[in-house]
């Protein structure tokens, strides 16, 4: 990203575009803090917009505190790009929504000329800040910017105000299998349970046993590690055989890289080329192995 000045503003999440703002009763017009009212139906829902999933509950909630006392923050809208006199959501679609079950005509927002990229970060920012995302809908916003925008996961960390590793082990969750994605989605699985179960070999049937027996996260943890260690020891079974036709040269690379690394190193040489397996166990782990190949790089 090119745009050091752009980030470093939106980085500051959703109070450094629109500051700190008291109930609203303002008029249809601006006034002095950017705030105007439109009527619901000018304004659309975005189709990037990461959050997909909204609490029955949580919006009933809502409802009955605007019925009592109005909308408490602006939503933020940007000019449509596909119709005149309409507004896409930038943030707030649940204050959208839940004003329309509560009968609104109108709702207070600020308007402001941002470009996909600056209209995504922003979603991000807001529901991540108020941890309106499930882990889920986080990874994929994360994944969008990637995909779309040509972001690094240094500039996404910086951007979002997250360390690196919590975004490269959001971006992990999506390589689960469905059916543990949909644990996630529903509540069954909490970020934690999911990231434990990245490393598994079969994470679909563990996060099965997490479900119906309840277990916390660091129970997870220890059946993943426990699996974990079961594989280990049963490949070095039939490792050892294999181990035993090595040569010398071989067998002292792989000590020397597993000293460096401090992790296993095998090295499987054959005439026409070979591989190199590092075996982890746990995420911080692999992130060493992934950070020293960077630097190499």
């Amino acid at each position: 990203m090119n745009e050091k000045n752009s980030s470093a503003r939106l980085g500051r999440g959703l109070a450094a575009l629109i500051g700190d703002t008291p109930p609203i009763d303002a008029p249809r017009h601006a006034d002095s803090s950017g705030i105007r009212r439109l009527p619901v139906e000018f304004i659309v829902a975005s189709p990037n917009n990461p959050r997909r999933h909204f609490s029955a509950d949580e919006l009933e909630d809502l409802t009955n505190s605007i019925k009592e006392k109005g909308i408490m923050q602006p939503i933020l809208v940007r000019p449509s790009q596909v119709e005149p006199d309409q507004y896409e959501l930038v943030a707030g679609e649940r204050r959208w929504r839940a004003a329309q079950r509560a009968g609104l005509h109108e709702v207070p927002v600020i308007i402001r000329e941002l470009d996909d990229r600056e209209a995504l970060e922003l979603a991000i920012i807001e529901n991540v800040q108020r941890a309106d995302l499930n882990p889920l809908e986080e990874s994929r916003g994360y994944d969008q910017l990637l995909q779309q925008f040509g972001y690094t996961q240094a500039d996404l960390a910086q951007v979002i105000g997250k360390s690196r590793s919590h975004v490269a082990n959001t971006l992990r969750l999506m390589k689960l299998p469905e059916s543990v994605q949909g644990y996630v989605a529903d509540g069954a699985l909490s970020a934690g349970h999911a990231r434990a179960l990245i490393t598994a070999k079969d994470p679909s049937a563990l996060a099965q046993r997490i479900v119906e027996g309840g277990l916390s996260v660091r129970e997870a943890e220890n059946l993943v590690q426990k699996q974990l260690r079961a594989d280990e020891e049963a490949g070095d079974t039939s490792a050892s055989a294999k181990k035993k036709q090595k040569d010398s040269d071989t067998l002292a690379l792989e000590k020397e890289l597993s000293d460096r690394l401090g992790l296993k190193v095998s090295i499987d040489h054959k005439e026409r080329g070979g591989k190199i397996e590092i075996k982890y166990r746990t995420l911080d782990q692999l992130d060493d192995v992934c950070a020293r190949l960077q630097r190499n790089g």
